[in-house]
């Protein structure tokens, strides 16, 4: 059996951290919300028009 050593070993994954916390944003946009959420506010929860602006892209 091999154990990982502790301590400093850690491998962090930004791009699955920030995955996790976008996640979790809908999560809680979700259970706060009164009914579905439109993808209206799933682009607002998950900032798609900030990052589509910042990059000059358009959608559809």
């Amino acid at each position: 059996m091999h154990v990982a050593p502790v301590g400093g070993t850690a491998v962090q994954d930004h791009v699955a951290l920030a995955e996790i916390e976008l996640c979790g944003d809908l999560i809680i946009a979700a259970s706060a919300a009164e009914d579905r959420l439109s993808l209206e506010s799933i682009d607002e929860v998950l900032k798609v028009a900030e990052e589509r602006d910042a990059s000059g892209g358009s959608r559809g």
